[in-house]
């Protein structure tokens, strides 16, 4: 029998430990799925946004494999962590398999950014998802009127609704209740969302994109002149050589400014309570600050396409106010204790998901996901990405089964002072976020602290991993 150990529950790792069980050239197959947090699904859970009902649905496909009887959840064991470190983990193993994501945001590198009311916008999602690492976190929005959003992918276009939308349609959702509670005392009323290229190269897709356009009681727009220094926005012949996704976004984009048309100044329409306003071609410089120390607005210098794909500085600066910044201009992978790291790349050098080190492929040591291939992709592109990983897993198994292991590894780490949710903690877990829920007259609401979550699955006091 093959023993493999999945370290993260998020796609990436289900979708490996699907993978490794359902072949059959290499039969008994048995997968544990580690992950540092009490609760399953990565991402899925604690990443999507709460209103997106329908790709938070897959967590059903990824509970289906998760119950699978040839594999086991065990939640709040940290891997590389003095109770467990990377080495330990591959005694206990035939095969390990890193699926940890990448978890630290980049930043912008300007001055002021270390100012009150500049965060990522990670730390945004972590919050209003319930990331109990987040439970720490407190986003007043009560004397927000204007906020920035640096970015122009779907994670900018998320944090960007979720201020806009009203806390009555986010009632629904598993949203935490202090969160909601949050959201609903907001002032904010402006949400610009900025990005240093232009509209031709947002990496939003047109799903996102026009729900900012349907939110109730919002008006969405982008400035006309904006648009039309992308030269594949002016020639509509042009862009036809773009990938679908890009000209549908043109010409959603092209009736928001239509709508603009004489709606106002160029800091946007003037009807709705709310505004979103969509704006290209500024790079940020700098954020301002006030004389209370808060962040008070963001300076950005114009740019221009260089005709290359990329844009060039023009020397002219327009500040924009805010009150709260939130960054959204990508991902990084960070390094875990015990494997080698690329820090340039953000990943582990592997060949065909095979961990390198000193440029040899290492035993027993696999990774999928965004660790392998850095934060590229949608939810479904890591499911190819872990098939190329087990097949590499799958290739070499012949090798590492021969070695005999001490046990079953779950009395290891018990015996390491760990203390690992199972999959009936978690069911528990749900069971109390349901009963949580009824009793604020909601469906199921997130937990979102290590306590609470401990405490639901049966663990009370063990604290995170």
């Amino acid at each position: 029998m093959l023993r493999v150990a999945v370290v993260g529950s998020g796609p990436s790792g289900v979708y490996a430990a699907q993978t490794l069980v359902q072949q059959r050239e290499v039969p008994g197959v048995r997968v544990d799925v580690l992950d540092r947090l009490p609760a399953p699904y990565g991402l899925v859970r604690y990443g999507v946004a709460p209103d997106h009902e329908k790709i938070k649905s897959l967590q059903g496909s990824l509970r289906t494999v998760l119950e699978d009887e040839r594999i086991r959840f065990l939640g709040n064991v940290e891997v590389g962590g003095p109770a467990l470190p990377a080495p330990r983990l591959l005694e206990l193993y035939h095969a390990v398999v890193y699926c940890v994501g990448a978890a630290r945001d980049r930043l912008l590198g300007i001055p002021g950014e270390e100012l009150a009311g500049v965060h990522s916008a990670t730390a945004f999602v972590s919050w209003y998802s319930g990331h109990p690492d987040a439970a720490a976190e407190v986003f007043d929005l009560s004397g927000v009127d204007a906020a920035v959003v640096v970015g122009a992918g779907n994670v900018a276009v998320d944090v960007t609704r979720i201020l806009a939308r009203g806390a009555a349609e986010l009632a629904p959702t598993d949203m935490p209740q202090p969160a909601l509670g949050a959201l609903a005392d907001s002032g904010v009323r402006r949400v610009s969302m900025v990005a240093r290229r232009g509209p031709s190269q947002g990496r939003f897709t047109t799903k996102e994109l026009r729900e900012l356009g349907a939110l109730p009681g919002v008006d969405a727009w982008a400035d006309p002149a904006e648009l039309a220094l992308d030269p594949l926005y002016a020639d509509p012949g042009a862009a036809a050589a773009l990938p679908a996704v890009a000209r549908r976004n043109l010409e959603v984009l092209r009736g928001w400014a239509g709508a603009a048309t004489g709606a106002g100044s160029r800091g946007g329409p003037g009807a709705g309570p709310r505004r979103i306003a969509l704006r290209f071609y500024l790079r940020p410089v700098e954020v301002l600050g006030g004389p209370d120390g808060r962040v008070a607005a963001v300076r950005f210098e114009r740019t221009a396409p260089d005709g290359c794909g990329g844009v060039t500085g023009t020397g002219v600066h327009e500040d924009v106010e805010a009150q709260l910044v939130l960054r959204s201009v990508g991902y990084m992978g960070v390094p875990l204790a015990g494997l080698p790291f690329d820090p340039a790349k953000g990943t582990v050098p592997h060949a065909a998901g095979r961990v390198l080190r000193s440029g040899r492929a290492s035993v027993g040591e696999y990774v999928a996901g965004w660790i392998k291939r850095g934060p590229t992709g949608v939810i479904g592109t890591n499911r190819p990405c872990a098939k190329e990983t087990a097949s590499s897993l799958l290739q070499d198994a012949g090798a590492l089964a021969r070695r005999e292991l001490p046990g079953d590894p779950l009395d290891a780490l018990r015996a390491a002072g760990l203390r690992p949710v199972e999959w009936p903690g978690w069911l528990a877990i749900e069971s109390a976020e349901a009963d949580l829920g009824r009793s604020l007259g909601r469906r199921s609401v997130k937990i979102p602290d290590w306590a609470g979550l401990l405490a639901a699955a049966g663990t009370a006091g063990a604290g995170p991993a």
